[in-house]
């Protein structure tokens, strides 16, 4: 299932709502969405059950972040959801990390970078939030520099 095609089958009580247009919100509920996928084989080895469970938690999370921290009337509590969703995200590629040894490569390579665009969204929107720059340098989420698949750096 790719991105566009989701959007299509989303209610229109989600897509009404003004949180619908932040595009790392959509991109959060693409990724729990499709998270359930990767579920099943990650809870059929009971290696990786609990990964499974942590995985479950950050992916949903994210999204849930993003729409209460939009709902907040001001801009310093929201980019304190805001950075909670960005814990989130970085949280859910690390479980799909851990869970690369289950889970089918091109899968793996499409969730994290996922989880890199909304990473990357969230750290726009923070400081535009809090008014001033993180405390952490904005790192570039650049996954075309790195083939996921083959192991190997690209130049």
């Amino acid at each position: 299932m790719n991105f566009v095609s989701w959007c299509e089958t989303v209610p229109e009580e989600i897509t009404g709502d003004r949180v619908w247009h932040v595009k790392a919100y959509q991109l959060a509920l693409f990724a729990a969405d499709i998270a359930w996928i990767d579920l099943g084989p990650l809870m059929a080895d009971r290696r990786t059950l609990a990964v499974s469970d942590q995985l479950y938690r950050s992916v949903g999370s994210i999204s849930a972040n993003i729409a209460e921290g939009f709902s907040k009337s001001s801009r310093r509590d929201r980019a304190r959801y805001y950075e909670y969703a960005l814990g989130s995200a970085r949280e859910t590629r690390d479980w799909y990390f851990k869970g690369r040894h289950i889970l089918r490569p091109d899968a793996v390579s499409h969730r994290m970078q996922l989880c890199s665009e909304i990473i990357r969204l969230l750290l726009t929107m923070i400081p535009e939030q809090r008014g001033r720059s993180l405390r952490e340098p904005s790192p570039v989420y650049d996954t075309d520099r790195f083939d996921l698949l083959n192991n190997i750096p690209l130049s």
